[in-house]
């Protein structure tokens, strides 16, 4: 689930977190070839990261094989820091470290972990790629109802979205008993996810986080994988595991969710949040949806139903509501684009 704009970010994949605070964006230095190729790369690698998941865990242990994803991508992301900024390119102080493990285990073994959860399992349990993607598209909507919670006033508008992307909710997971529908425990999963997702999107705007988003990423990525991998032997994934029988193609799916999810997209996307408005680099929160539902249905025939395109479309447009009504806002000091949820 990765991944938050004005009001949140979507969890699949590297997704963002951006915080209460308001700064000028600075547009004028980018051309907008350059501003257009950083959309296209968040646009459709994060909305891949779905089917990515999806690959990996036919033959590789689900939580297993994201903390494997975190732990690599932290790791190149670490040592890039560290040849480029030198020795004290990592140092944070306990406070801030602290701060950045809390958002990474809610974001990437609470978020992303059920994700992938909700996306392994026989057909018919397994919740569909795509059906995914539209789920943790709620994650703005729920960034907004914790912000009303604690005392702040969103626009008319802004709940109007809400409200709209919710009954597309309903609309895509009702239990009907017929041909093509949701499952219901696994979508209810997919649910739990992002509501931990919007939960460490909304804290890592309120709580120390260290300054440098780069820094913050590292540290929530090694936080989110150690909890990962705790959860995995807890569920006996490991036992009995043989590498041997892992397919060629898991092993690929993983690999790019490492470098070209949580490593090429979130560099994008960081790079966005210097040069564009926010208001622009957010519509991956309902770009990556439309993404992820053609890929699945393309590569591995995940069924495009009535049902899925008119609750998904819903959705779509109550996250587009709220995207385009909130205030543009940059990351505060402290905060950090999250690596993505997916």
């Amino acid at each position: 689930m990765s991944p938050p704009p004005p009001s949140a970010p979507p969890p699949a994949d590297a997704g963002t977190r951006t915080g209460p605070g308001a700064g000028t964006v600075r547009t004028a230095a980018a051309r907008p070839a350059l501003l257009w190729t950083a959309l296209l790369l968040v646009y459709v690698l994060w909305g891949s990261t779905y089917l990515g998941i999806r690959i990996a865990v036919e033959s590789m242990p689900p939580l297993g094989s994201a903390a494997a994803r975190f732990a690599a991508a932290a790791l190149v992301l670490a040592i890039v820091l560290r040849l480029r900024r030198g020795r004290g390119a990592l140092r944070v102080d306990p406070y801030q470290l602290a701060s950045a493990a809390l958002v990474g285990v809610l974001l990437l073994a609470g978020g992303n972990g059920l994700v992938v959860l909700a996306e392994s399992g026989p057909p018919g349990v397994a919740v569909p790629s795509g059906i995914a993607a539209l789920l943790v598209a709620t994650v703005p909507l729920l960034v907004v109802l914790l912000r009303t919670v604690t005392g702040d006033r969103p626009r008319s508008w802004t709940l109007a979205g809400v409200t709209l992307g919710f009954v597309g909710l309903v609309l895509l997971v009702l239990p009907t008993g017929g041909t093509g529908a949701v499952p219901l425990t696994g979508a209810l999963t997919v649910v739990v996810g992002a509501t931990c997702w919007s939960v460490g999107s909304f804290l890592s705007g309120r709580i120390r986080m260290p300054a440098d988003p780069f820094v913050a990423t590292v540290y929530e990525m090694l936080a989110g994988a150690a909890a990962l991998a705790v959860l995995s032997v807890g569920r006996g994934e490991l036992r009995g595991f043989d590498p041997g029988t892992v397919t060629t193609r898991s092993w690929l799916a993983l690999a790019y969710l490492t470098v070209a999810g949580s490593l090429v997209a979130f560099t994008a996307y960081v790079w966005l949040l210097h040069h564009a408005p926010i208001s622009l680099a957010s519509t991956y929160a309902y770009v990556n949806p439309v993404v992820a539902v053609a890929l699945g249905a393309l590569f591995v025939a995940e069924p495009v139903t009535a049902r899925v395109v008119l609750g998904g479309a819903v959705i779509v447009a109550g996250v587009a509501l709220v995207v385009s009504t909130e205030r543009p806002r940059r990351p505060a000091p402290g905060t950090a684009p999250e690596p993505s949820r997916r």
